[in-house]
């Protein structure tokens, strides 16, 4: 008996190939060599059969290191070295593997497959639910109205009509797939008797025809924990829709938007606000109310508060849903220039820029600084 040729040379790679590269040569090598193309060729029969029983060999990571070690003596080649037909029940599982981003996955169709589950979970939802501010920090219980599947209450799930499971389509045998041979190639698709599930219901439930559910509305109350944030999702495990034929439901996400206040803007844990102030207030100092989200407190203005200048009231901010402290509440002051001013107003204003002009420009320092870089820019540029 001749000796057999090294597997390596078989499919022309190296020793140190890659399954890759391994599997790139089988796949070329076999195409041109398969019977179905060379009809009554025994030579490319027999070519094809030794292709299959290398690739077999080195496409396994403990046969190739038996191989490497012991040659053909540390294999089991009884498999792959018999007659053309047990040759191409390997070719079934070897080549669909090889070719099954071509056609698909191969496994569905095969040989030995097991039945696919007729039972699907059901997909999962997502609910809008848009609060004020007060609720999203303070927490709240809500109730929403989900539209929805719904588990079928007259045949409990199973979408028969007696309550009996599902049985095999006989189409496909269970596997939800049948193969199409055109000429060559093989190719799978979905069952047109049971439609890819793989099962029948022979006398359907007249409620749900069959699917196990029903299209409804659900009441949910939604414990909305106090600190919830623009963005935040709430999980309700089981919530979603209900699955196929007893399948388990799915979640229902509520996703929070939080509707913009007339007052405060929220940034983490600190709330921001802007302040408008009297000019005698931001020149003379003092103090003034402003709101919390818990009541009211006293703002104190130091003298000769500038516009845009932040005041911070400590602890007054918001608490997180992950049980961070509070942050702080942060006033922009602006300060109100008057209008709708008397005659005798406008004259003591008067009265009182003079005073002011009088004794120069210590009471306006960042206007004398500003006029001084401008007069120096002039010069610069020589206007």
């Amino acid at each position: 008996m001749a000796e057999k040729k090294d597997y390596y040379e078989t499919l022309g790679v190296a020793r140190n190939a890659s399954t890759a590269e391994i599997k790139t040569a089988y796949r070329k090598l076999a195409m041109k060599h398969h019977p179905d193309r060379n009809p009554g060729d025994k030579s490319s029969e027999e070519k094809f059969k030794t292709l299959s029983e290398a690739y077999e060999v080195l496409s396994n990571t403990q046969k190739r290191s038996a191989y490497d070690q012991f040659g053909h003596a540390g294999v089991d080649t009884s498999a792959a070295g018999g007659a053309y037909a047990s040759a191409s029940g390997n070719f079934s599982d070897i080549f669909g593997d090889i070719f099954g981003d071509i056609f698909g996955s191969g496994g569905g169709g095969g040989r030995g497959g097991a039945q696919r589950s007729y039972a699907e979970q059901g997909a999962d939802l997502r609910y809008n639910l848009t609060l004020t501010l007060e609720d999203a920090i303070h927490g709240k219980a809500v109730e929403i109205r989900v539209p929805t599947w719904v588990g079928c209450t007259q045949c409990k799930g199973s979408g028969s009509k007696d309550g009996a499971k599902p049985k095999a389509c006989h189409t496909c045998g269970g596997m939800g797939q049948v193969r199409m041979q055109q000429g060559f190639f093989a190719i799978q698709q979905a069952c047109p008797t049971c439609r890819g599930r793989g099962s029948v219901i022979s006398d359907p439930c007249q409620k749900c025809h069959g699917q196990g559910r029903v299209q409804d509305q659900k009441t949910l109350s939604v414990q909305i924990p106090p600190g919830v944030d623009n963005g935040d999702r709430i999980r309700l495990g089981g919530e979603g829709e209900a699955g196929t034929n007893g399948g388990p439901a799915g979640d229902l996400y509520v996703q929070v938007q939080v509707r913009e206040h007339e007052i405060f803007t929220r940034d983490a844990t600190n709330l921001y606000c802007e302040v408008p102030v009297s000019f005698t207030l931001a020149a003379l100092g003092g103090e003034l109310d402003v709101p919390t989200l818990n009541g009211r407190v006293k703002l104190k203005i130091p003298p000769e508060t500038q516009t845009a200048r932040v005041l911070r009231v400590k602890g007054k901010g918001v608490k997180t849903v992950r049980g961070a402290g509070p942050g702080d509440l942060l006033c922009r002051v602006i300060v109100e220039t008057p209008v709708n001013l008397s005659k005798k107003q406008k004259e003591l204003l008067q009265e009182l820029d003079a005073s002011m002009g009088v004794e120069g420009n210590q009471h306006n320092p960042r206007a004398t600084s500003w006029f001084k870089r401008v007069k120096h820019f002039f010069e610069e540029m020589k206007f």
